[in-house]
């Protein structure tokens, strides 16, 4: 009897024993996929996309697009669905224009060659008036705004 009881506890010290190292296993997996969760959340840059930062080839640093100047559709200007707004962001200079459009994933850069000039990249072109920018696509409008920087306010909660 003394044999078997002796064999019993021996089992369960053996058993124990392999039941702790199996929970450090998964404890130092699940470790691992944490840190793997807060590095897939950022970009190639090392923008943490998750809270709206995003890689500004102007400024070489990660930046939040919506501090820049927004540009609301021409086709719904009391837009106030910041993600259907187009963002700009000028140099230090003002030569160039840094152009996020909602939807696409990288940014444009467009270039002025003469102080007074729109600035231009391909078919895209932003145009200073005397009311603020307007965006154009092959001579089409697709965004203005008045030149503001950050987030704009076309209604009030209160009536008049």
């Amino acid at each position: 009897m003394k044999k078997y009881i002796s064999i019993l506890v021996l089992l369960c010290t053996l058993t124990s024993c392999k039941l702790n190292d199996q929970k450090e296993e998964v404890g130092a997996a699940n470790q691992g996929n944490k840190e793997g969760v807060v590095v897939a959340d950022k970009d190639e840059n090392g923008c943490l996309a998750s809270a709206g930062y995003v890689w500004s080839k102007l400024n070489k640093e990660c930046i939040k697009v919506f501090t820049g100047m927004q540009l609301n559709p021409t086709s719904n200007l009391e837009n106030e669905d910041e993600t259907l707004s187009a963002y700009v962001l000028f140099n230090e200079e003002g030569n160039q224009a840094e152009l996020y459009l909602p939807n696409e994933t990288t940014s444009l850069v467009l270039t002025q060659e003469t102080k007074g000039k729109p600035w231009v990249f391909e078919d895209w072109q932003l145009i200073k008036e005397s009311t603020g920018y307007t965006l154009k696509k092959a001579d089409k409008p697709m965004f203005s705004g008045d030149g503001q920087i950050g987030k704009k306010v076309t209604g009030s909660d209160t009536e008049q």
